[in-house]
């Protein structure tokens, strides 16, 4: 069975990526991975907000030094989280051999951007922009919230030559139009649909904020699964579909939809790193028993049925079961 896909520049051996999470933090966790068949992994995401908090901190067990000392321990701070983080990426570089993504969540295009150079030169063999967008501001409207997308991607785009991928959120007004012309820049090597949200909730009886499951369900994929079956065959740039991605069958729908690759999680920390093997096998299962010899074959030839495209279009539930008793 032939399942070698393309994504960022690369001959996957297979479509199963891991996703950014902590189970890529680690050189030792990410060779496991690769023994277990994954085809690539996104490492851990650098904050943002985490450097920030850092800077914050540090600033604030220093008030009593002058200015100058102050603005020292900030771009001191920044360095030393970003320094670990290039030590990941050169490690991993000479300890595995697949594909080695970094990946920075971030909300701004602020100075972070000028790190992207330096995450080029550590050996990454490309940078997912993981860009957190939530439509939260009363002060500011829809188009300003997605013009941050086009704003970080040119920005980094000038500092860096190797491939980048853009983990978008699914808020958007016009959803479509924007990826659409997002795909236009031509500073997007692939779209990662969709990145995933803390999800907060209540405790009635200590009421505090309390995190919902961190972790997805194979429930979550229909979002994901429904916009790259609707894009894939409207945009040259490739789609990767991500949350939900439980077991092989998932793999092989976001494939049917028109998928260039997956990025999966939460299965991993359910099953371990060696269960990639295990999705790998339903899927040759499942193309030896559809006589398929290679993923290509079967890649996004349900994104040409428009009768099926009409379903996923659907957003009212008694629309479709309306006659249901």
């Amino acid at each position: 069975m032939d399942l070698t896909t393309e994504y960022l520049g690369h001959k996957l051996k297979n479509p199963i990526i891991v996703g950014s999470c902590g189970l890529t933090s680690s050189v030792n966790k990410i060779k496991t991975f690769e023994n277990s068949g994954a085809a690539a992994v996104v490492l851990k995401s650098l904050f943002e907000e985490q450097v920030d908090q850092e800077n914050l901190k540090e600033q604030d067990t220093n008030m009593y030094l002058y200015p100058e000392a102050a603005d020292y321990m900030k771009t001191y701070t920044n360095e030393k989280s970003f320094d670990k983080y290039l030590t990941l990426i050169k490690d991993a570089k000479k300890e595995v051999n697949i594909p080695i993504f970094a990946s920075i969540n971030c909300y701004s295009a602020g100075n972070w951007t000028d790190y992207a150079k330096k995450i080029e030169q550590a050996g990454a063999d490309g940078l997912e922009l993981n860009v957190s967008l939530l439509p939260s501001d009363f002060e500011i409207s829809g188009s300003e919230n997605e013009q941050m997308y086009f704003d970080i991607i040119e920005k980094v785009r000038k500092e860096v030559s190797i491939p980048i991928a853009l983990k978008m959120s699914n808020y958007s007004a016009g959803l479509s139009k924007l990826i659409k012309e997002l795909s236009w820049t031509k500073n997007v090597d692939a779209f990662v649909l969709f990145n995933r949200y803390y999800r907060p909730d209540i405790n009635i009886d200590t009421l505090d904020l309390e995190s919902y499951s961190i972790f997805t369900s194979q429930s979550d994929l229909a979002e994901s699964l429904r916009w790259v079956l609707l894009m894939s065959d409207k945009i040259e740039t490739p789609i990767v579909g991500n949350t939900g991605i439980h077991t092989g069958e998932d793999v092989i729908k976001q494939i049917l939809a028109g998928a260039q690759a997956v990025q999966v999680v939460s299965a991993f920390y359910e099953n371990g790193e060696e269960y990639v093997s295990v999705m790998l096998e339903h899927m040759k299962e499942w193309m030896e028993k559809k006589n398929y010899n290679s993923i290509e074959e079967f890649r996004g030839i349900l994104n040409q049925k428009e009768s099926l495209k009409k379903g996923f279009e659907r957003v009212q539930f008694m629309k479709y079961y309306g006659s249901a008793e």
